[in-house]
């Protein structure tokens, strides 16, 4: 068993770098997004502890990552960063402020996705994939960008998630009469839970791998890359 784990090695270090630095942008630039619209809402609070910053550091949640690095052995990436704090006191319209900031990430995760896609094609265009398929380099390079667009898919629906505290529950609750989405939103509690036991039995992956599959074969077909 130990030979077989050693022998995998290097395949579970090429999978971990391939997927790490799409991983890692979109997890930041997501959490960043939420603080920014949450600034210009009139709530300085993410900025005023220095979470409106492309340093990983200040994000890194140890828990995250390490949930990242396993499943990047698997079908489906999952990890997360430190929430960047929000103090809706300092919105002029609490639910819909709310609704904004929330939707901010997943959208900032769609908008990287077409951009990895979109840099796809052009290394596709200008680099051949049969004169260059050969270059450890290339074939690197290509398989990072593939997965930048299939990963912030996947962050982008994970988030859409109408399951508390996820960004899908704050949307969903905009629509909902006040009252039960004040008590919807406090299920907070259970939704972390809920999201393990989902991903660890695989089904979500049966939940989002038609949406994330869907998306990625809709880029690809709109910038001609099938």
């Amino acid at each position: 068993m130990l030979t077989n784990a050693l022998n995998d090695l290097p395949d579970v270090m090429r999978a971990v770098a391939i997927a790490a630095t799409p991983a890692l942008l979109g997890i930041i630039l997501h959490e960043v997004a939420h603080g920014y619209v949450a600034f210009r809402r009139g709530d300085p609070t993410a900025a005023a502890l220095g979470r409106l910053t492309l340093n990983p550091l200040p994000h890194i949640d140890p828990m995250g990552i390490l949930v990242f690095v396993l499943t990047s052995l698997t079908g489906f990436v999952f990890g997360w960063a430190k929430p960047v704090p929000v103090n809706p006191r300092y919105f002029r319209n609490p639910v819909r402020d709310m609704m904004l900031v929330a939707l901010a990430g997943p959208m900032t995760n769609m908008v990287l996705a077409v951009i990895f896609g979109l840099s796809l094609r052009l290394m596709v265009y200008f680099f051949p994939p049969d004169l260059w398929r050969h270059s450890g380099v290339y074939i690197f390079a290509l398989s990072s960008l593939q997965a930048g667009v299939v990963i912030n898919f996947g962050l982008a629906w994970l988030n859409m998630l109408p399951i508390p505290p996820l960004d899908g529950s704050k949307v969903l609750s905009y629509f909902l009469p006040r009252e039960t989405g004040w008590r919807f939103m406090g299920m907070d509690r259970y939704g972390f839970a809920v999201l393990l036991l989902l991903l660890f039995t695989g089904l979500l992956g049966d939940l989002l791998g038609p949406l994330v599959r869907g998306s990625v074969r809709g880029l690809f077909t709109l910038l001609g890359l099938q």
